[in-house]
């Protein structure tokens, strides 16, 4: 062999060696983790490619962080998954921010045989299964939670965190109510009200006046904060709105969509309220079953409360004329109108979703605009 072959040969050699080296240190494969996640600890299922997975083990939410972070500079390609929850989406930008992929995914029964065993070790290594299906391309194995961006997120704690207290005030209120009831005394809910509250003091056994004295002045406080809140939220309004939607109306809508471009037809924006009818069937039988309540809460009932207020005060939109025959009829059934409300805010989310992302008009839909 000549010289020159030698060399060439030779060359080839080292090259082949170097790329199959870089290659490996490129990417040592795909390392999945189903991540059982708590307040102080978290469980964490880990399966190296198509490999079983290994045992779970715990660490603590930042050592997890470093873990994985190390993971990521080792040549790994990360990729996890833990159930929404208290917990937030802290840990989901901490993972995303070391290089890892993750998915938030939306709160299932994981002991999916019944076997009646249930600890966060099982519940890892269910959730790092369901993941290998879904990154094999399964999309089935469970639903991702689109996680909303830090602005997104701060906005919407506004808007809850106003109903939080409110639910707070109302329990407040029926803790009164209920101590009057006790006494022989019976009340609404609206007994702390000004009005209500001066004539109750001048009918009242003094020592059941002092004790509703104190829900009285915590309301007073909850009720400046609300009033704060309202006013707040409201200054962040459009200008321009249906008449019977209130800025507020509007404001907890639109931030419990978050963003509206992330629906792709209407079937997807309908579902992610929760309004949707249920079905079961089964060979030839078949039946409809009531709301499925698998969504929004909070975006469902402020919707059939706005349904409600545009029943009244939007006669020409296409939903009214479809439904005042059932919705204003005193001889309907109350049960047919609870169905006939449903389907009428199940539709307005999907004609706010077209109005949103520029599908349709206000004028095309009957709707009355109105300007604060």
């Amino acid at each position: 062999m000549s010289s020159e072959r030698c060399y060439n040969y030779q060359f080839m050699l080292n090259t082949n060696k170097q790329s199959t080296t870089t290659s490996v240190h490129k990417s040592k494969g795909v390392c999945k983790l189903g991540i059982d996640a708590h307040a102080k600890t978290c469980v964490v299922a880990r399966q190296l490619d198509g490999m079983s997975p290994q045992p779970a083990q715990r660490f603590g939410p930042v050592k997890l962080v470093g873990w994985v972070a190390k993971l990521v500079e080792e040549g790994y390609e990360v990729i996890s998954c833990y159930e929404a929850g208290p917990t937030g989406y802290w840990l989901h930008r901490e993972l995303s921010r070391v290089g890892a992929t993750n998915y938030v995914v939306c709160p299932s029964r994981l002991d999916s045989r019944g076997k009646g065993v249930n600890t966060d070790q099982t519940d890892a290594l269910e959730l790092v299964v369901r993941l290998d299906r879904y990154v094999a391309g399964n999309r089935k194995a469970f639903s991702v939670v689109q996680v909303p961006s830090l602005e997104q997120e701060r906005k919407r704690q506004l808007t809850r965190q106003r109903q939080q207290l409110r639910d707070k005030r109302l329990s407040f209120a029926a803790q009164g109510r209920m101590l009057l009831l006790s006494q022989g005394y019976h009340q609404s809910n609206s007994w702390w009200k000004k009005s209500l509250w001066e004539r109750l003091q001048e009918s009242l056994p003094e020592w059941l006046v002092e004790r509703l004295a104190v829900w009285v002045r915590l309301m007073a406080g909850l009720n400046e904060e609300i009033k704060a809140l309202d006013q707040a939220i409201q200054e962040q309004a459009p200008k321009s709105l249906p008449c019977g939607m209130g800025r507020l109306t509007h404001e907890i809508v639109d931030r419990e969509v978050k963003d509206w471009k992330q629906f792709k037809n209407r079937r997807q924006i309908g579902s992610y309220s929760g309004l949707t009818g249920g079905v079961s069937s089964s060979g030839e039988q078949h039946a409809d079953l009531s709301v499925t309540k698998a969504g929004n809460r909070r975006l469902s009932s402020c919707l059939v409360e706005c349904a409600w207020r545009l029943l009244l005060k939007q006669p020409k939109y296409w939903l009214v004329e479809k439904w005042r025959a059932v919705l204003l009829n005193p001889k309907v059934h109350t049960r047919r109108r609870k169905q006939a409300i449903v389907a009428f805010a199940r539709q307005l989310l999907v004609d706010l979703w077209k109005w949103k992302t520029g599908r349709t008009t206000p004028e095309q839909l009957g709707w009355v605009m109105t300007t604060y």
